[in-house]
């Protein structure tokens, strides 16, 4: 298995604890050296609080680790393809590179609806690979709203 799979597989493992807690199933990892600094799911709905994305709170969580907000030589793993809010935090925090799990169609902002770091002059370009672990990133949020519709009936 190869080290982004390994790193991946600990992003899904973040996605399942939002889905257990009937949040949408995204969840990110950052590493720096080889050795995972910060780790979060999304608590959009357990906080009532629309900013809390996976991709924020592990951001947060790794500026505080390494006492800085710039995040140079990071790299994020994140399961779902993130927003353009989450993608602006990911370029003004100066990650390096982002792993993707799955595109997302309706919000994606590296390429699905608009390409923040393609399309725009920022200061920072943020390297992007997607499709890690794409089948079981698309599996868990089938499964999520499904489940979903299902308790709503």
């Amino acid at each position: 298995m190869e080290e982004k799979e390994i790193f991946m597989k600990q992003a899904l493992k973040e996605a399942k604890k939002a889905y257990d807690k009937l949040e949408v199933p995204v969840g990110a990892i950052i590493v720096k050296d080889g050795k995972i600094i910060a780790r979060a799911h999304n608590l959009k709905e357990t906080k009532k609080d629309t900013t809390k994305h996976a991709e924020i709170l592990a951001i947060q969580k790794a500026s505080k680790k390494l006492d800085t907000w710039r995040l140079i030589d990071c790299e994020m793993y994140i399961t779902l393809e993130p927003c353009t809010m989450c993608m602006g935090a990911i370029i003004n925090s100066r990650i390096k590179k982002i792993f993707i799990g799955t595109m997302d169609p309706k919000t994606g902002a590296c390429g699905s609806v608009l390409n923040l770091n393609d399309d725009y002059t920022f200061n920072h370009k943020v390297e992007i690979e997607t499709g890690i672990m794409k089948k079981e990133s698309e599996e868990l949020l089938k499964d999520f709203f499904n489940k979903l519709r299902t308790l709503k009936k």
